[in-house]
């Protein structure tokens, strides 16, 4: 199999997970700072993520996934302001990545693993990946190490969530999201290529099958 760049490089993963991981510790900073006050946390927290998202855009990121993530910190920060609470500046995080373990999972059960969707439209391939049974395999066997890594993260925070402990939480948003993410990346990269056979071109060479030459055959 020919040996691509790996999915760290495709999808710029590592880099993402720290830039938002900055406004969590923006809010904590603040809260700490002034006195456990809510309202210099969420500041804080948006002004880190302004900043965040214009070194993002300088970067040439694109501007819809750039004000997405700026606009999810403001939610969370409106969310903590309107209960009081500290700990509930983490609580979409919470629902969010127990979402996504749901979701990754109904993906690979019904045959369209996320991992294959966002790696094929990173490679401009559409679905034309879904063709190939190596690939669709791989993407579905890759796509378990994603769920665990959601599963790992509402096994940290909830207990810390219910236990109200703010500070532990931004220390395990930032310690969850750059390594963790790293290493999810990492480990269904190797399982990809485990999966893929060894004459295998690689994951920007789906081997689809012309259609003429398989209702000839």
């Amino acid at each position: 199999m020919a040996q691509p760049e790996s999915l760290a490089e495709l999808l710029n993963g590592r880099r993402a997970a720290v830039d938002a991981s900055l406004p969590a510790v923006g809010f904590v900073a603040g809260w700490l700072v002034f006195g456990e006050s809510i309202w210099a946390g969420a500041i804080a927290a948006v002004v880190s993520a302004i900043g965040v998202s214009w070194w993002r855009l300088r970067k040439g990121d694109k501007p819809r996934a750039v004000l997405i993530g700026l606009f999810l910190v403001c939610v969370a920060a409106l969310i903590a302001l309107y209960t009081g609470k500290a700990e509930d500046f983490f609580l979409l995080q919470l629902l969010s990545n127990a979402a996504s373990a749901l979701a990754w999972i109904i993906s690979i059960v019904i045959r369209w693993p996320l991992l294959g969707l966002v790696v094929g439209t990173v490679l401009g391939q559409r679905t034309r990946w879904r063709r190939d049974p190596a690939l669709l395999r791989a993407y579905s066997r890759g796509s378990w190490v994603w769920v665990m890594q959601y599963v790992i993260r509402v096994a940290v925070f909830l207990p810390l969530y219910q236990a109200g402990w703010t500070e532990a939480l931004a220390a395990a948003r930032l310690g969850l999201s750059g390594p963790l993410i790293a290493g999810c990346l990492a480990v269904s990269w190797w399982v990809i290529r485990r999966s893929l056979p060894a004459d295998h071109p690689g994951l920007r060479h789906p081997v689809v099958e012309d259609p003429v030459q398989k209702a000839a055959s």
